[in-house]
């Protein structure tokens, strides 16, 4: 559904140069911003914010996240392939079954801040 609310601007023509200097000086890299804005790619698939909900809870197994989800393993095993390579799980093997879990506070946070503003 779109808003069809207009986007205000201004009515001048005036440039505050002093914020826009702090702000550029200030600015990340680009090669940064570029891999920030990949990461929060990886967030943009439900699927995937559902296994990591789950991981927040449990250290899983492709099966069990499998059985949560009403996935195949396969399909989980390629999101968590995606997940793994955003670093935002890790896993480790015990015999012949592999655990996921999250890879560290940082993904708790940022899961956790989103939904903080979405519940806003």
């Amino acid at each position: 559904m779109k808003d069809s609310t207009p986007i205000e601007r201004c009515s001048c023509d005036v440039i505050h140069e002093d914020i826009v200097n702090r702000v550029r000086e200030n600015m990340p890299q680009e090669e940064s911003l570029y891999d920030l804005a990949e990461l929060f790619k990886v967030f943009g698939d439900s699927t995937r914010i559902k296994i990591l909900w789950a991981l927040e809870a449990a250290e899983m197994c492709v099966c069990d996240i499998a059985v949560l989800l009403n996935m195949t393993q396969s399909a989980i095993s390629h999101q968590l392939r995606v997940l793994k390579q955003a670093n935002l799980v890790k896993n480790r093997k015990e015999g012949k079954i592999v655990y996921y879990s999250l890879a560290d506070d940082h993904v708790k946070q940022i899961f956790d801040k989103g939904l903080e503003h979405i519940n806003e």
